[in-house]
């Protein structure tokens, strides 16, 4: 699918335009002419967003600003593309300088979660007498919306059929209420929750992203983050003799002299014990992360608690253990996404991990085996750090 044509009219470069020129300019990366379209289009849509704020501002009707024409709102933009082309870093470059004030980046399995709960709460208030109305979803939209105007999601994927279920008719009443939607995603709009449950319920959702996000194809040969080369060791095949020790010593710096202790997470009235922790740091076994019934809100709590995870004797897993790889896979991502680091052990390299060839999990794999990639780069490590300074 090519890019849409939408012609911008000639002006000084934006913001996220030139914050790529300076990456590429110093070397960081190389240039591509998709990623400077897809970066003028960024900019493009944050001056139609600071446009149509600054107007709503000036007008006495200014209070009419969700009750616009389908033809006059703002239409957002979904990206997609192979892993590693940059969508992730063009988005956060955009979000960083876009002018809009109440704006929101969050990782689409957390945003869900928090919809899930919201609809409980309702659904509870409204037994109680405490709520009008036996429909959530009004409610939890005019709530959302009335927190952000934009909205950014990074690695848009839809697996669960309650999120499937329930994804039309909310973002149908968010984009009513005015909110723009930025997405980056692996697949096409066409592609999303494939041979999922019911999935024909879930296909006007896709008509409603389509008729208010433009849709962008960023394509590419090169994938930008496999190109980076760890500078530590902090992947080790237990196929070497040394595994254990080099685990063993990497755990040991993590501590630098902290008394190793238990501990444990509370998340939604559950508790997941963590066997060995220190420092900022937890320690776990694979079969301790992987084969207890665990979901993205206990992982984003591992993450947002630890600055660095190890996790010990990674196996090679097929078909039968997709259970155990989808969440292995959504582990690396909240990791990821709130930017901490992982220390593993494994029966193979990253890429031979997971070796089923069908299903969700074999394809969203080729993801988390770059974000591995990238994860023990001297950069991602040196924000992690950062990172970790500032949560000190």
């Amino acid at each position: 699918m090519a890019p849409s044509a939408t012609v911008e009219p000639k002006s000084r470069p934006g913001p996220v335009r030139s914050a790529l020129e300076r990456l590429i300019t110093s070397g960081e990366i190389e240039a591509d002419p998709l990623q400077r379209r897809l970066a003028d289009r960024l900019d493009a849509l944050d001056r139609r967003l600071s446009a149509e704020i600054g107007a709503s501002k000036k007008s006495a009707l200014g209070w009419l600003f969700g009750q616009k024409r389908e033809a006059e709102r703002v239409k957002g933009l979904y990206v997609f593309g192979d892993v590693g082309r940059g969508k992730t870093m063009l988005m956060d470059m955009f979000f960083r300088q876009s002018s809009v004030a109440a704006k929101r980046r969050v990782h689409f399995h957390a945003f869900m979660g928090e919809v899930h709960e919201r609809i409980g709460e309702h659904r509870r208030a409204h037994k109680k007498g405490e709520a009008k109305g036996d429909d959530p979803i009004p409610p939890v939209a005019e709530a959302i919306a009335a927190e952000s105007r934009l909205l950014c999601f990074d690695e848009f994927t839809v697996t669960d059929i309650a999120d499937a279920m329930i994804l039309s008719r909310l973002f149908k009443a968010l984009f009513a209420r005015g909110l723009v939607l930025v997405a980056t995603s692996n697949v096409a709009p066409d592609d999303l929750y494939p041979n999922g449950l019911n999935r024909p319920l879930f296909l006007p959702f896709v008509a409603v992203l389509k008729q208010h996000a433009e849709i962008f194809e960023l394509a590419g040969e090169e994938d930008y983050r496999l190109a980076f080369l760890g500078e530590e060791d902090i992947y080790v095949e237990t196929s070497d003799s040394g595994a254990d020790g080099r685990i063993d010593a990497a755990w040991e710096r993590l501590l630098d002299g902290a008394r190793e202790t238990t501990a444990s997470l509370s998340v939604k009235g559950r508790t997941i014990p963590v066997p060995r922790a220190g420092n900022g740091a937890a320690r776990f076994s694979f079969d301790d992360l992987m084969k207890r019934p665990l979901g993205a809100q206990d992982y984003l709590a591992l993450a947002r608690r630890f600055h660095t995870v190890v996790v010990e004797d990674v196996p090679v897993m097929a078909e039968a253990e997709r259970n155990e790889a989808k969440r292995f896979i959504t582990l690396v991502d909240a990791l990821y996404d709130c930017g901490r680091r992982l220390v593993v052990s494994a029966e193979a390299p990253a890429n031979e991990i997971y070796r089923a060839r069908n299903g969700t999990e074999a394809f969203e794999f080729d993801r988390t085996v770059s974000r591995l990639f990238e994860m023990r780069s001297k950069d991602y490590l040196e924000k992690a750090a950062s990172a970790e300074a500032r949560d000190d």
